[in-house]
């Protein structure tokens, strides 16, 4: 028999904290890199929550903390790319994780390509693709907003493993 002292109590407050930040970060999710474009202006971001939500039509959905400098391309153009990385992409994701602002381009010093949309911009390096339209863009009460978006286009670029990515906490990145 257990002794007292190993036996978690369930009503305990910060004991339910502590399992659901644990429980959280343990849901894998995939890195991309979140690209858009409206006008002169482009963006990307790196992004790990998304899931698929529909096979016909193709659709994922997207959750992107409130107030980051994406959003309001994304909701201008109604539409944004996807590139999928690997775990040997680390310069990628290092770039991308750091916030950046409108006066840069973050897309300086990478290959880029295009799909069928020819102002997405696409990192030629990522295993892979999906360019997308929002269908529906919702507020809600947290603190991120989620985009629900129609996949018109995908390619695969460069077969490989994708990075899979675990947290240690449900409770930040």
């Amino acid at each position: 028999m257990p002794s007292s002292k190993s036996v978690r109590n369930a009503d305990n407050p910060e004991s339910q904290t502590s399992d659901l930040a644990q429980i959280l970060g343990q849901i894998p999710s995939g890195i991309y890199v979140l690209t858009a474009h409206h006008e002169d202006r482009r963006l990307g971001m790196l992004a790990s929550w998304i899931q698929q939500v529909s096979f016909n039509p193709p659709m994922i959905s997207i959750a992107i903390a409130k107030g980051r400098p994406i959003m309001p391309l994304i909701s201008e153009s109604r539409h944004f790319a996807l590139c999928q990385l690997a775990d040997h992409h680390t310069t990628i994701k290092r770039k991308f994780a750091a916030p950046s602002d409108f006066a840069d381009d973050p897309f300086l010093g990478y290959q880029i390509i295009h799909g069928k949309s020819p102002s997405l911009p696409i990192l030629a390096d990522s295993l892979n693709y999906l360019e997308c339209e929002v269908s529906c863009h919702m507020d809600v009460d947290g603190d991120h907003d989620i985009f629900i978006a129609k996949i018109l286009n995908a390619k695969t670029l460069n077969p490989g493993p994708p990075a899979i990515h675990l947290r240690d906490s449900g409770f930040h990145y």
